[in-house]
């Protein structure tokens, strides 16, 4: 096997482990909550919620940290043996508040690995002098099988409701941790002498980015699409469990098992992830995130027409369409912003990413859709429009789409991802 084959191969299993993690207990542990500890739905949003808080600090912080003083991949080994430890307390927690705690510290630990693991991908690759835009994609996809696959486990083992889907998740937090250590290495870029700037010393170097226009829009139409996916989150799978009250939908497939149409979802990331090299490299960032946008519009205009019966074809068709959605901002964004930056910088670049998707956009998505939904969708007896309700985010996702074209001004140039990998392949050779 060749050295560049080799990598690949290792980098792999880190992405596949990554998200493995995630989900052995991320679609379960509603089941987990309700049915083994009978605690009450307010307190559960409340666990939700943790993700969104610790990606507001975490991922940059954590990015700073790892520019500055300890090399990446022995930061992001360390952080997922902590969280392996929280993922292993969870079964003996004995009331919501305490719950609360476990897993904001859980995912203090986790949230950060996301962007790191990232960075260590893209340091390792350009190592090898590799195309980051080509050669990361079919690395990152099997993070989605993983994901999958212990999805599949949890559901296999029937642990839906045990416990055990921690001691699984947290196995494989240990697994990684170790693993971790024996990935290239991606060490400080930022000397200690060599920044003297207020903004250096405090570790807000990424912010900089700000500075150029077009970067700034970037962020902001970021953290935007990061509100819409906690928006698909949070209620993709209860718009699917109302209908069970319906006998005209009861007995219908999506209905006794929406786990399994959900899934559709992330088997169409695994597609659309291969196709982020193409469609990158002949188009340009603005194009594949216009794309994203429209095929928001299309996953919330769905779900506003579809139903488990005669309109399950558009249920199904809403799923396909989330992998254009998700991936075509999420994978692509941060190619992009590893394009965009400064190699010193390149953990603190990723960690401000994830800082406007999965923090501030996380955050205000939960904020104004539960306020919009209770407001103006949700009546007297507590029976929610969905049909009003994805309309709503349809329309959010289509002036996005509009105000995007308008704002965001980056000219792609063909055969641009080859120049920039190359560059950074220079640049990481001779920091």
């Amino acid at each position: 096997m060749t050295p560049k084959r080799q990598l690949a191969l290792r980098l792999t299993v880190a992405n596949f482990l990554q998200f493995y993690i995630w989900g052995a207990w991320l679609i379960t542990i509603g089941r987990y909550w309700f049915e083994n500890r009978g605690w009450s739905g307010t307190s559960f949003g409340a666990i939700f919620s943790t993700m969104g808080i610790s990606a507001l600090f975490m991922p940059a912080l954590m990015g700073v940290v790892a520019d500055k003083w300890i090399s990446a991949h022995k930061l992001y080994g360390i952080l997922h043996l902590g969280g392996a430890l929280f993922l292993a307390m969870v079964p003996m927690v004995d009331s919501p508040e305490a719950m609360f705690w476990v897993m904001l510290a859980t995912m203090i630990c986790y949230m950060p690995t996301l962007s790191l693991g990232i960075a260590v991908s893209y340091n390792a690759l350009k190592q090898e002098g590799l195309d980051v835009v080509r050669d990361y994609p079919p690395i990152r996809v099997w993070g989605t099988i993983g994901f999958i696959a212990a999805l599949w486990t949890t559901s296999l083992l029937q642990l839906e409701t045990s416990p055990g889907q921690f001691y699984i998740a947290a196995a494989a937090a240990v697994a990684l941790g170790l693993y971790a250590f024996t990935l290239p290495p991606a060490p400080p870029r930022l000397g200690h002498g060599e920044s003297r700037a207020l903004v250096d010393v405090l570790g807000l170097s990424s912010f900089r980015l700000f500075r150029d226009r077009n970067m700034a829009v970037f962020f902001v139409f970021a953290m935007l699409l990061g509100a819409a996916l906690q928006l698909t989150n949070a209620y993709g799978g209860t718009f699917l469990g109302e209908f069970s009250s319906d006998p005209q939908y009861a007995d219908n497939l999506a209905v006794r098992y929406p786990a399994i149409i959900m899934s559709i979802s992330q088997v169409s990331e695994t597609l659309f992830i291969l196709t982020i090299p193409f469609f990158l490299k002949r188009f340009g960032i603005k194009a594949v995130m216009t794309m994203s946008m429209l095929a928001w519009f299309l996953r919330f205009g769905l779900f506003a027409y579809g139903d488990p019966g005669p309109g399950l074809w558009m249920i199904v068709l809403s799923c396909i369409v989330y992998g254009m959605a998700f991936d075509f901002f999420n994978i692509s964004g941060s190619l992009f912003v590893e394009q965009q930056s400064d190699p010193r910088i390149r953990a603190s670049a990723q960690g401000l990413f994830m800082l406007m998707t999965n923090g501030i956009g996380a955050v205000l998505g939960s904020l104004v859709a539960g306020f919009v939904i209770d407001r103006w969708f949700t009546d007297v007896a507590g029976v929610k429009d969905w049909h009003g309700i994805w309309v709503t985010f349809a329309l959010y996702a289509l002036a996005m789409a509009i105000a995007f074209v308008l704002l965001f001004k980056h000219r792609h140039r063909r055969g641009e991802g080859d120049q920039v990998a190359a560059h950074g392949s220079a640049d990481v050779a001779n920091p």
